[in-house]
């Protein structure tokens, strides 16, 4: 009888000891922000087709310095239509410039950001930067066109998700191209966006 009370009181302990686990991990898993959540928005290297990368270079994390670049070519207007571009781009980068893959971190579409080398990988987006930046690039030519409402939030929605993910520092920097180097890159109609934004910084 005893025994029957003691087992009892062990399996009721257990029990009790497997709902309080239960909840710290719930708890602690609803405080996580999972990459899932956060890149949403984010079409991946497999879904665009990527072709492979010959060589891979890592970056320490998380990383200080943003700089946001465009495209300088056509718009995309299409799910299909961005995938065959971004893969335009990459062909173009490894096959005209001898680059191991797409020199942009990511690429920000119409409806949707682009993987293209990822986090914490070194890009090939601003010789004398790539080491201690990630590079993204809004797809189009903004020194014509004004970049959309979407493809703002779509930016600021990657930041965040930067610095939640823990790849970006949370006092990040952010640039355009042409304060770091003789281009027009990203372009005058991006730029003057790019400057309204919190983190955006007039000195390297």
């Amino acid at each position: 009888m005893m025994a029957t009370f003691a087992g009892s009181i062990v399996m009721l302990c257990m029990l009790c000891c497997a709902v309080v686990l239960q909840q710290n991990g719930l708890a602690l898993a609803q405080d996580a922000i999972p990459e899932s959540a956060c890149m949403a928005s984010v079409v991946k290297r497999s879904a665009w087709g990527a072709a492979k990368s010959t060589n891979v270079t890592y970056q320490l994390k998380p990383v200080a310095n943003v700089i946001v670049h465009h495209t300088a070519g056509e718009r995309c207007t299409t799910a299909a239509g961005c995938r065959e571009l971004v893969r335009n781009i990459q062909a173009y980068h490894q096959t005209k410039n001898g680059w191991s893959d797409i020199g942009y971190n990511f690429l920000i579409g119409n409806n949707f950001v682009y993987e293209g080398i990822g986090w914490h990988r070194t890009g090939a987006h601003l010789r004398g930067y790539n080491d201690k930046s990630i590079g993204m690039a809004f797809i189009g030519n903004f020194e014509q066109e004004r970049p959309t409402a979407r493809m703002l939030q779509l930016l600021t929605t990657l930041l965040q998700c930067g610095t939640d993910l823990g790849e970006l520092t949370d006092d990040y920097r952010l640039y355009g191209a042409l304060q770091l180097q003789g281009t027009a890159s990203p372009g005058k109609l991006l730029y003057a966006k790019l400057q309204e934004l919190e983190h955006w910084k007039s000195d390297f």
